[in-house]
């Protein structure tokens, strides 16, 4: 008697968010939000980078960019936490990240799994110069977010190199990182970026800390 067919699980799909999250804010959540609710993802890897290769400011410690980013996650269980860049020696290349990750992935036994990673237009648009792009434009959907009507402009680069891709609509919101350091380094209390601009819980810890004020780093 033959065995019967093993029956394959039901892939997964699991987003990626990559970032220095200094600070993490309201529209890094809505972003992700919005890849749960429009792309029907398990779960939003939150991935705090660790050497930023591309940056040439320094970053806050990444022991309070993760602690913000847990705080500011803390209300959705599908939201997960992943130190993996940060724990990794070296520049923190996103390809690195997906191979380690689909490995992981690949030894648990009948896991299935889309990997979607949510960026940015302008993140699509600088894409050809990520360490490894080519091989990562196969590894991954690439779900970008687009304000209002806008349409997903591909770069030049990427247009003789098949991909997936997926357009993920966002609701325009005024709020940067660079913005809330900027108003942080003049003095400006953390308490008054919530609950518009940061979560309260991301406010307290910038407060406790004292991240970003005058005279520190920004």
């Amino acid at each position: 008697m033959s065995a019967a067919p093993v029956s394959r699980a039901t892939p997964r799909r699991i987003g990626l968010m990559g970032g220095s999250f200094d600070p993490v804010h309201n529209a890094h959540v809505a972003l992700a939000e919005a890849a749960l609710q429009h792309l029907q993802l398990d779960e939003v890897r939150w991935i705090p980078v660790g050497q930023a290769w591309q940056k040439a400011r320094a970053l806050a410690p990444a022991v309070h960019r993760i602690a913000m980013v847990e705080a500011a996650v803390a209300h959705e269980p599908r939201f997960v936490v992943d130190a993996i860049e940060v724990n990794r020696a070296g520049p923190s290349y996103t390809l690195d990240t997906v191979r380690t990750l689909q490995e992981v992935e690949a030894d648990a036994a009948g896991a299935l799994t889309e990997w979607v990673l949510v960026i940015g237009q302008d993140q699509y648009a600088n894409l050809p110069s990520w360490h490894g792009w080519a091989e990562l434009l196969q590894r991954v959907t690439l779900a970008v977010a687009c304000r209002g009507d806008q349409a997903i402009a591909p770069p030049q680069a990427l247009l003789n190199h098949p991909h997936t891709v997926v357009r993920l609509p966002m609701p325009p919101m005024a709020v940067s990182s660079t913005d809330i350091r900027a108003r942080l380094g003049r003095g400006e209390e953390p308490a008054s970026l919530a609950p518009s601009l940061v979560s309260p819980g991301v406010a307290r810890y910038i407060a406790h800390h004292q991240l970003y004020a005058p005279g520190a780093p920004r």
